[in-house]
């Protein structure tokens, strides 16, 4: 089956890293990137829309139909936020754009980017919590919530962060740990879940690894 995606978060590190991935899986047919700037990145496959406010997708709604899946990939750092700023753009704003894509394309797979501690005490990890269980609550034909922990970049990036490129050499131990993926593992562990399937609808980094194989 060919696959049709929306991405979002594709100027993100983790984004960009599942965008550059789908594009060259040959069962991906094409990939819309909505986001409020372009990527930077061509592709015969790949078409964007900019997107001002993602509170008010009115004006693009014709555009989300016929499209098998939608990786949420966008996100940001809860570092200097307050709980309801970091909720707002977390929780509310993943939410209205997941229950307008419910809406318009039931059959849609949708799989959202959280990440490795969520549901834990700290704020984050709590709101992070309820946005997974509230989108699993929706009436998609299957949604999945990946938990990835140290993420190494694939080739090509342009947005990966310094931080991640500082600690490559210590991606080995993290992954004999089961702390780290790649972007490439977890592009093709959200493809795959979109094709076939998995058990489990929370997905651990070592179950991202597994089902990327």
């Amino acid at each position: 089956m060919h696959q049709r995606i929306i991405i979002t978060g594709a100027t993100g590190m983790v984004g960009e890293g599942v965008l550059l991935t789908l594009l060259g899986q040959p069962e991906v047919e094409a990939v819309l990137s909505i986001s409020r700037k372009l990527s930077g990145h061509t592709h015969p496959k790949l078409r964007e829309l900019v997107v001002a406010d993602f509170f008010d997708l009115a004006a693009i709604e014709e555009e989300l139909t016929g499209y098998t899946a939608c990786f949420f990939c966008a996100g940001v750092s809860a570092v200097g936020m307050s709980a309801a700023d970091y909720t707002r753009v977390t929780y509310d704003l993943t939410l209205h754009f997941a229950q307008t894509l419910a809406r318009l394309n039931p059959a849609l797979t949708f799989t959202y980017i959280s990440g490795a501690g969520t549901g834990g005490w700290q704020m984050w990890a709590r709101v992070k919590r309820r946005t997974e269980n509230d989108l699993l609550a929706l009436p998609f034909r299957a949604a999945y919530m990946f938990r990835p922990g140290f993420l190494k970049p694939v080739p090509g990036q342009r947005y990966a962060l310094k931080m991640y490129r500082w600690l490559g050499w210590l991606f080995p131990l993290m992954r004999r740990f089961g702390w780290g993926s790649t972007l490439g593992e977890l592009a093709l562990a959200m493809l795959h879940a979109t094709e076939r399937g998995t058990p489990k609808q929370v997905l651990e980094v070592r179950d991202i690894v597994q089902l990327a194989g």
